[in-house]
């Protein structure tokens, strides 16, 4: 027994000593990361912004790299614009050097991106754009640039704009899968991976024409950048003549031909710093990291992010749950302090249910504060049913939004179950209703029908939100939804938005609607605190990334397409199903 009791309390005292010891290492790796020095952006220094970092609405943070660099917190969208405002200014930054590979942005993220780089170059100080193998998105961008270079025996993408549907319809014949598929909208295409083996007419020519719009916007912004025109322009893709970096020279679309240490060599001559010396380069991260360029004083503005799909419920990651956004605007509207709300929104829409209830929640906060919106590089669908009431909306040429028109789907997977499992079903029910809905058997018409009804009754339930916010006959709005999608540059010819600008213009104009003589902005939902984010990465995000690294980025984007039709249930007021410009 004395054994028994020294064995015990041996072990007891090494679990205290052990415990003790991990509460101090653990308090010690708290105090460190909290006391991490703030970097300091050196003198004569290159701002260096890689265009192939996605720019989200709001900035986003890989925690656990951060213990060790401070560069692992990617700016968001309208952060890199007040960045690049602020490096104007800043005696530190003697330019910008733009990494134009790639860029996944959309083209209104690209375009506020432009204009804040076109500012910058009020200032007189340099930006100099550099490639290897060089995107049209990536070029975009990089055209602003005072010189672009491309490596010796690198490339230039120029052979036009394509986009690229996956069709679903065969898959789903041959599991025995029917999707019975009701919707409103002659161009509401966001069902025809399911029900159709290609794009329909009314899908071609809303696709064409929203395309051709875009393409026409970038040669557009090109041609005034290079100097030329856009026929030029489009005649050099048409011809395939842009196929070796010397053909990018001959056509002036690049300045010249440079490996990377020749162009930071010449950096250095800019900069009056000796050949020998090492070039001081701060990427946009660490910038951000060292910069504090929100304002404060004055009245408060409440700027509201919106970026995903929206969705019943709390929000997610890449999500717009109507629980967690009808929660953030009434705080704003219930804060007598915050005066105005811009909410920016970039969503191709999702739940009719949660859709409805963040409109509402603007719709009242309308009646105490302007509500001003903003688009991102989508807002459609969903996306501008939340958004039609405001006082003043605020677009860009190249956003995407409109496609009023609603969808609902129920799958019959009863000769999936008996056909591929040998599995069958069975049932007794005290009326030809109850249930309700299921997907082990086929609907029968009365079932049909009145799923039918509720879609329209939505649609037109849709359409009056858009005339009442927009003030428009209800006639005119029958003209221009059907589900059909539009461009900003369209959509403000045909009523769906009051004029263009980025999320600074929204900014001002809802300062001057609320009349404040000076302001600040805060920013919600506010970032994760420390122990959300050292604990809150959770299993669901580990499998995401190893799945999305196993197969690859084209893959994946497929797997999470059929991720998504598996969640659409209920009403929806979603985008045709997700599209990528090429």
């Amino acid at each position: 027994m004395r054994s028994f009791f020294k064995i015990f309390f041996a072990t007891f005292l090494a679990l205290l000593v052990f415990s003790v010891l991990s509460i101090f290492f653990f308090i010690a790796f708290i105090g460190g990361v909290a006391s991490k020095k703030i970097p300091k952006t050196p003198t004569n220094a290159v701002l260096v912004i890689d265009l192939s970092k996605q720019f989200n609405e709001q900035s986003r943070e890989n925690f656990f790299a951060s213990l060790n660099s401070g560069d692992s917190e990617t700016p968001g969208l309208y952060d890199l614009v007040r960045l690049i405002r602020n490096a104007k200014s800043d005696k530190n930054i003697g330019g910008i050097y733009l990494m134009a590979n790639n860029n996944p942005n959309g083209f209104a993220a690209s375009d506020e991106i432009r204009s804040a780089l076109n500012d910058f170059k009020t200032s007189g100080k340099f930006i100099y754009a550099y490639g290897s193998v060089m995107t049209q998105k990536a070029y975009y961008i990089a055209n602003v640039a005072d010189s672009v270079f491309l490596n010796p025996i690198g490339m230039l993408d120029w052979s036009g704009m394509q986009v690229e549907y996956t069709f679903l319809k065969g898959t789903l014949d041959k599991l025995g899968i029917e999707p019975q598929i009701f919707y409103a909208g002659k161009f509401k295409s966001a069902t025809e991976p399911l029900r159709l083996d290609k794009m329909s007419p009314e899908n071609k020519l809303q696709t064409s024409v929203w395309l051709n719009d875009l393409y026409t916007h970038f040669l557009e912004n090109t041609a005034a950048a290079r100097k030329t025109d856009t026929a030029t322009l489009r005649q050099l893709a048409n011809t395939a003549a842009i196929q070796f970096a010397k053909d990018a020279v001959t056509h002036k679309l690049v300045d010249g031909l440079r490996y990377d240490d020749e162009l930071k060599d010449a950096i250095k001559r800019r900069l009056n710093v000796d050949k020998y010396e090492k070039l001081s380069t701060v990427t946009i991260n660490s910038y951000f990291a060292a910069n504090n360029y929100v304002q404060g004083g004055g009245e408060k503005i409440a700027l509201i992010y919106a970026e995903g799909d929206i969705v019943d419920g709390k929000s997610e990651e890449g999500t717009i749950g109507d629980i967690t956004y009808v929660s953030l605007i009434r705080k704003a509207r219930l804060d007598k302090s915050i005066k105005a709300v811009v909410f920016r929104i970039n969503s191709g829409g999702g739940s009719v249910l949660a859709s409805e209830n963040i409109w509402r929640e603007l719709s009242i906060t309308k009646k105490e504060k302007p509500v001003v919106v903003s688009f991102g590089d989508v807002s459609a669908s969903g996306g501008y049913y939340v958004s039609c009431d405001a006082d003043s909306i605020f677009a860009l040429p190249s956003t995407i939004t409109g496609s009023i028109g609603v969808f609902g789907i129920v799958p019959n997977l009863s000769n999936f179950f008996k056909g591929k499992l040998g599995i069958t079903f069975d049932e007794v029910k005290t009326g030809p209703y109850a249930g309700g809905l299921t997907i082990t058997r086929p609907m029968t018409d009365a079932e049909k029908r009145l799923q039918q009804t509720q879609i329209e009754v939505i649609y037109a339930q849709f359409k009056q939100r858009v005339a009442n916010g927009r003030k428009m006959d209800t006639a005119a709005v029958e003209e221009i939804a059907q589900g059909r999608v539009w461009t900003g540059k369209r959509a403000l010819e045909i009523g769906l938005i009051d004029r263009f600008g980025g999320i600074e213009d929204a900014i001002k104009s809802a300062a001057a609607l609320a009349k404040l003589e000076s302001y600040h902005v805060a920013e919600y939902p506010g970032k994760m605190n420390f122990l959300d984010k050292l604990f809150g990465r959770n299993e669901a995000d580990l499998y995401t990334q190893t799945l999305k690294k196993e197969l690859g980025a084209e893959q994946f984007r497929l797997f999470e397409e059929m991720q998504k039709i598996n969640r659409i249930t209920g009403h929806q007021a979603k985008m045709p199903f997700r599209f990528t410009v090429q």
